[in-house]
């Protein structure tokens, strides 16, 4: 699976017109997941996104997690992180994993990251065509892929 993670003072959904699910301060998570991802990938990257230290202190550095800084996180499946671009000019999706195998790993994710934060996580609709807006602050964004575990 791979994240995308972006500090946002706020962000939202919407779809055909009409907002679908909105955040203040906190997280921006999209969410790819690929073939041969597993419960153990959406448990790594949970744990991970929840304690990722990405939030100013009292001194102005970034040592506090989601969790410290009560921020909300809306996160929203996007199977085109997941593009191959190495040959020619047109991405191929491939490697992105199928609806049966991709919607329960990211809802998984959801339900994992939900219980750790102690609160809901919002989500998008996953394969609708939303219109995702976001102000990302600092910028602060950080990729994060569970096969490389960095």
């Amino acid at each position: 699976m791979r994240l995308v993670i972006q500090r946002v003072t706020r962000a939202s959904v919407t779809i055909d017109n009409q907002l679908h699910s909105q955040v203040g301060q906190g997280l921006m998570v999209l969410v790819g997941v690929r073939e041969g991802d597993t419960l153990d990938d959406v448990k790594w990257l949970a744990a991970k996104t929840a304690s990722l230290r990405i939030f100013d202190d009292e001194a102005g550095v970034m040592n506090r997690s989601i969790i410290d800084a009560g921020g909300e996180v809306l996160a929203v499946s996007q199977f085109t992180l997941n593009a191959s671009t190495k040959k020619g000019n047109r991405p191929s999706y491939i490697h992105a994993a199928g609806h049966d195998v991709a919607i329960p790993l990211y809802e998984a994710y959801c339900i994992q990251l939900q219980e750790l934060l102690g609160r809901e996580v919002k989500k998008g609709v996953f394969g609708a065509n939303m219109q995702v807006e976001l102000i990302n602050d600092g910028p602060v964004t950080i990729i994060i892929d569970s096969r490389l575990r960095e």
